[in-house]
């Protein structure tokens, strides 16, 4: 397939209007969406700034490739935006990028669409096809030109192909991948190869894509290799690396400095890995593993349980608050089903999987098993949440330490040990210490806190509230929310409802607040955030703070101090008018079975939200049009 299969004059704008990032973002997704390619426009852009929120996608050089791979992309397609002037992008070089590609991926795509698109990925290295493309007159130059430079790129890979390799310094390995396989594994591939190619090196580079892993390493390479490079910002095979020289960085810095990874691999610049589950950064790089990696993965992974069992819970709710017991007169055979479904399975697998998943980030598989049964053992005597934390790394560093251990057994051993040795020894050691050392502590912990949330005073507790509620505005979804967020569902397992109402009442202000600023405050704000403030009140209704991350992205300054204050006072209005929630998500469609009055809980809500809306509405400038 040849990329202009895929680019077509109706998705091409040769002058763009737009003068910032965001600007930039919501022109070329109204182009794709105007020319039928998008099946959810905001459902679409929201996955593009979601994937600009991991690291900017301007790549420096003045370009930017915006992309995304999801179910809301009708007919996988490319958009095309020029800026003449330039436009502040966040790229990796600190330039202003002037080529923007914007690449939509169905979740579906076929292989041919998605190689497509790492070819011009490579494509944009060369220099003269950057310039070409700034030059370009007319939607017709532009695609005669990606035609033409497409068919020179395919003969000369054709050729290299055919062309025996000559004498080299070294051979060096190399392993690429993004977090969704499309622009970025390929553009550090290419610059590995290419500067490779100049300094006279031999290469092979291993890409982990959209289309599965491509060219890969052999057992004989890597035996051979002087060092290998793993550029990723997502998990690759690492065992088969055990005792070579490993540099690990993140995609990025293949792409900025390529040939200083080169010449650390060549001198053996590294440290020898040996792989225990974790691994250590040795170029000086942010360490892909810790403390808050390992618990986002087990909370990440916990969350779905804990949304879908805790709606059906409340749903089961409304029909009474004992309508699942048969012995009491509002019994409801359907309420019944929802709760055992909700509560007796879903939320009750909450702890264990929570710990499981802390024990797989930390020890690879062979740490799940015995983390999620010290997290089964927390939550079926009393230790909770906080028991399952405490499981999750327990299963997952003694997991780790086996592996210590285990490693001076002879070779031919090597296949028991997953399927024997870690499960047995793991899960036994890491039962018997929560047994004997861990629930009788945690439990009384957990009574601990119980018992001095209750009896703290009205004061305590607003400015408890308030705390709570403004960390949900902080940085929305980020590490901040989630802290906020995890404390509430311990205190919801406690048995203590007031936390949550107050994070989810703070959760839900931003984008409710941002909504209502844009229907107030009309001039304040573009038609593109207009447009998308309609869909913040859905959004803010069902607490999904995220909604308000494009306004915060591209007016910080503004927008996040309103949205604190905002948060931060319906926090505490909940605490103050003594509300309780005992369903872990759902926002407003969980108000009718709120501990208190529902009545004052949407009023703390509306109450943080207007705040939110008349500070935007004080503090941003007049837009004109």
């Amino acid at each position: 397939m040849k990329i202009t299969e895929l680019l077509k004059r109706n998705t091409i704008i040769v002058d763009l209007k737009s003068n910032s990032k965001l600007d930039v973002i919501n022109e070329l997704v109204n182009k794709l969406d105007q020319a039928g390619k998008l099946n959810d426009k905001e459902e679409y852009k929201k996955a593009i700034l979601k994937r600009e929120e991991e690291f900017s996608t301007g790549i420096g050089d003045g370009i930017a490739i915006p992309h995304a791979k999801t179910a809301a992309v009708k007919t996988p397609a490319l958009a095309f935006g020029r800026s003449k002037a330039g436009i502040d992008y966040d790229s990796l070089d600190g330039s202003n990028a002037h080529i923007f590609f914007m690449i939509a991926a169905s979740e579906g795509a076929h292989n041919d669409h998605l190689d497509t698109l790492s070819r011009l990925s490579s494509m944009l290295m060369n220099e003269g096809f950057r310039n070409g493309l700034m030059n370009a007159k007319t939607e017709k130059d532009i695609l005669d030109l990606i035609d033409k430079q497409e068919n020179e790129y395919l003969q000369t890979q054709k050729s290299e192909d055919n062309v025996k390799k000559k004498e080299s310094k070294g051979l060096v390995l190399a392993v690429t991948a993004c977090p969704t396989g499309i622009a970025h594994t390929y553009m550090a591939a290419d610059a590995l190869k290419n500067k490779a190619k100049t300094m006279g090196v031999d290469i092979k580079v291993e890409t982990n894509g959209s289309t599965g892993v491509k060219n890969k390493l052999t057992d004989e390479e890597i035996a051979k290799a002087s060092a290998i490079i793993v550029a990723a910002d997502k998990q690759v095979e690492m065992a088969r690396f055990e005792g070579k020289k490993v540099i690990q960085v993140p995609v990025v810095q293949a792409m900025k400095k390529p040939e200083e990874l080169i010449n650390k691999a060549l001198h053996g610049d590294a440290s020898t890995y040996h792989h225990t589950g974790g691994s250590k950064d040795d170029t000086g790089a942010k360490q892909r593993s810790g403390f808050y990696k390992h618990l986002m993965n087990g909370v990440s992974n916990m969350l779905p349980f804990v949304v879908g069992g805790g709606i059906l819970i409340a749903i089961c709710f409304m029909f009474g608050i004992k309508s699942f017991d048969p012995k009491d007169p509002s019994f409801n055979q359907f309420a019944k089903l929802l709760m055992d479904i909700g509560g007796g399975n879903a939320f009750s697998l909450m702890v264990p999987v929570l710990a499981g998943f802390i024990g797989m980030s930390i020890a690879d598989r062979p740490g799940f098993a015995p983390a999620m049964v010290g997290g089964f053992i927390a939550a079926n005597n009393g230790a909770g949440f906080l028991g399952g934390l405490i499981a999750g790394f327990l299963g997952g560093y003694i997991v780790v330490g086996l592996k210590n251990v285990f490693s001076k057994l002879p070779e031919s051993l090597e296949g028991i040990k997953p399927v024997l040795l870690y499960p047995l020894f793991g899960i036994f050691i890491t039962g018997a210490i929560m047994f004997l050392f861990v629930i009788n502590p945690v439990k009384a912990i957990n009574a601990g806190i119980t018992t001095f949330l209750g009896s703290m005073g009205t004061a305590n507790k607003v400015i408890l509230g308030i705390v709570l509620g403004g960390m949900m505005a902080v940085d929305m979804g980020g590490p901040i929310n989630k802290a906020a967020y995890t404390f509430g569902i311990a205190m919801i397992g406690s048995g203590n409802y007031l936390p949550h109402a107050a994070i989810m009442a703070g959760g839900m202000v931003p984008p409710l607040g941002i909504a209502i600023a844009t229907t107030l405050f009309k001039n304040k704000f573009t038609k593109q955030e207009k447009d998308a403030g309609k869909t913040n009140y859905i959004m803010g209704a069902s607490f999904i703070t995220e909604g308000a991350i494009p306004f915060a992205a591209a007016d910080p300054g503004r927008v996040l101090p309103s949205a604190i204050v905002g948060s931060a006072i319906a926090g505490g209005l909940s605490m103050m008018f003594n509300i309780g929630l005992p369903a872990p998500h759902g926002g407003l469609f969980v108000v009718p079975i709120v501990k208190g009055n529902p009545f004052l809980y949407i009023l703390a809500v509306l109450i943080g939200s207007f705040v939110t809306a008349f500070m935007l509405g004080f503090l941003k400038k007049t837009v004109e049009e």
